[in-house]
Parts: C-alpha cells; structure tokens; sequence
C-alpha cells in the first residue's frame, strides 16, 4: 500500500516526506528479505538433516518416517514459492501434500485416542483361557465355554468366543475329538489304574563271559511306583508267564491295576496277555514304531541307565540284582521326579523341615546322594 502511495501520488507528495517513505520502504523490504532468507535457511537444515538421517541407516532409496514428513512439509510450506527452487531430495508437489495431509490428521478425530470404533478387544490372558478351555475339553462348544468362563467371573458374549476359536482355527461347535480320545487324554485319565512295561538289559561278566541279561520292570503312572518283574539271561515264554502269574496273584503288585501297555516285543506273548486277562487287566499293545506311547517306562530306562547302570561293571548276576533294588529304593524314596512337580513319589522322611542337621545319604558307594535334615 505504501509503494502505491509513493508511485501512485509521488509527483504530489513534497519532497522530506518522500524521501522518509523510501526508507520505510527500503527498511520493510530488508526485514522480509532476512525472514524470508531465515526460512530458506530452516528448510535446507531440515532436508540436511533427513539426508544425514538417511545416510545413517544406510539405506539405498530414500524411506522418510512421520517425523521427517512432517519436518520437510512445516520449513517447506512456510518460505512459499521459493520451494520450488529450494526442494532437492523431494518435489515441491510431494512436500505440499505432505503439508495437506498433516493439516488434514490435526482435525480428523476418527484418529483421536479418546474415541475408538467398536467393541473394546478381549483381553489377551482372557483369550487364551478361552482357547485354553477349548485344548483341554474337546466336547465343549462355544455356549459351554461361556457359562464356564461366567463361573470365574468374566463377563463376554457368547458369540465373541466363537469369534476367537474361529480366528484360532478351533471348532466353536464343540465337535474337535476328530476320532475320540486321544492317547495323552487316555493317560491322563486313567494314571491310577494304568501301568506300563518294559525291559531294559545290562552287560554282565560271568564265567562263560559277557552276557547280556534281560531286566523285565513295571511302572506305575500316577505315583511313578516301580516294580521289579525279574532279571534273566533267557526271557522266553515259560519266564514271562511266571512273572505274570507272581505279579497278579493273590496280593501281587498290580493288584489294583486295569490296564498294563506294552510295546509289540516277542517276549509279551499271547500266554502273557492271557494271564493278565484272567486277572481282569486289560493288556494294550502299542502300534509299531511308537516308541513314544510308552514314554514314561522309556523315561525309567534312561534314568536307571545315565545314572547307575552305564557307570558300573557288574561281576555276576547277584551284583546286578543288587544294583537295581538300590535303585528302584532311590528311585521311589529318595530322587524328585518333575514330572511330579519335582516332588519325591514316597519319601522316607519329612520333606521341607528347615531344622535340624543336614546330612548325606550315600548308596551304591556314593554314586547316589540324598540329603535330609535330622529330627530337630
């Protein structure tokens, strides 16, 4: 307006008061030149400072985060058309609506955090109780579920529980036995009348050499109970009747047993599965190759063997016996099983006391330990 003024009506105005508007002129023109210079300035220290950012990560193509958009879009839009000679890393174009945009984000309220669209999520631990509940009780449909998880006090519709198995691949409906029962389910129900057997076999020096003998055991899945059935050089048919006729006799050790797995082995013969028939225990012999349905008699095995038996040389057949009972005794009295929560089956003495002097049972020469604390 002023530079209108003096333009416009110059030849009018006296000569002091044009001279003073010149220098108004000249003055407010320096002040715009040094802002706008000041802005310049802004602009290429922030695209300096994408670039370094840039180099830093070492990345070949040039990948600006939030931040930097938003650095490049605030410097740029404020020094005007001089972008478009200023702008080198980005066009002036992609800086402007960058500009549009963040204008646009600062007064879209969809993106507040205050308000969120839609039911709130389910809690991640409630989630997977659900998917939980669902593992464990292959019969339960969604509606089940629901009044299960309602007991504990946790309020959830019933068709957000069929979301989440559907999201998880599980069947809402409830029909997930895909077949009946599975093995591990078996197991677990049946622990306290279910008992396993096997053999393991030990090297032994007698007078015609080394022979190898044969050590027929059971073990009981509940309580981790192990019972010796015999030790022989020769387990034929004769031998296996006989340890099964002196194990489910009158007060024999699988008295209370219903069921007894045992691998597809020769020495189980069909005399011994009538034996253990006669005496209402139902035998189940395992597929072939499955040598993991009967993991806890394998369990025993490696046990008895890491621990006593490969570190022993046995001179006779009564060394050997020797061994085993003072195993299976340290086995059942004396060792933590974690599949038991690391707790002893049957412990000889109080377990957990924090009085009294603590000392060292030794056995088989020390090769086996056990410390207790004596009576206060």
């Amino acid at each position: 307006m002023l530079k209108f003024i003096i333009y416009k009506k110059g030849n009018c105005m006296k000569r002091p008061f044009r001279k003073a508007a010149f220098n108004l002129l000249r003055q407010l023109t320096a002040v715009e030149v040094n802002e706008q210079l000041v802005r310049e300035n802004e602009y290429l220290r922030a695209e300096n400072q994408v670039l370094k950012a840039q180099l830093t990560a070492g990345k070949r193509r040039l990948r600006f985060t939030d931040e930097q958009r938003r650095l490049l879009a605030e410097t740029g839009k404020r020094i005007g058309k001089r972008l478009h000679d200023l702008a080198s890393i980005v066009s002036p174009a992609t800086i402007l609506r960058w500009h549009r945009e963040l204008v646009a984000r600062k007064f879209d309220s969809s993106q507040s955090p205050e308000r969120k669209v839609g039911r709130p999520e389910t809690p991640g631990d409630t989630e997977q109780l659900i998917l939980q509940m669902a593992h464990n009780n292959p019969s339960w449909g969604y509606l089940r579920i629901a009044g299960a998880v309602q007991n504990l006090g946790i309020k959830i519709a019933s068709s957000t529980i069929a979301t989440i198995l559907r999201r998880n691949g599980v069947n809402p409906s409830g029909d997930r036995k895909h077949g009946g029962m599975s093995w591990a389910e078996f197991i677990s129900s049946h622990k306290d009348v279910l008992w396993a057997t096997d053999f393991f076999t030990a090297e032994v020096w007698t007078k015609l050499g080394l022979i190898t003998y044969y050590v027929l055991f059971f073990i009981h899945i509940g309580t981790r109970k192990v019972v010796i059935g015999g030790i022989t050089a020769h387990p034929d048919g004769a031998w296996m009747a006989q340890a099964a006729k002196n194990l489910t006799g009158w007060d024999g050790a699988l008295e209370h047993a219903r069921y007894v797995i045992h691998d597809r082995d020769a020495k189980y013969t069909a005399q011994f599965d009538a034996i253990m028939k006669s005496s209402g225990i139902k035998p189940i012999r395992l597929p072939p190759f499955s040598p993991n349905l009967n993991a806890y008699a394998e369990n025993f095995v490696g046990k008895i063997k890491s621990e006593c038996l490969n570190q022993m040389i046995f001179i006779g057949e009564k060394s050997l016996r020797h061994v085993v009972t003072e195993y299976v005794a340290y086995y059942q009295t004396q060792r933590n099983h974690q599949g038991l929560d690391n707790h002893i089956p049957f412990p000889e003495a109080t377990i957990g006391c924090s009085n009294g002097k603590i000392k060292c049972k030794e056995r088989l020469g020390g090769l086996l330990k056990y410390y207790y604390r004596t009576a206060a």
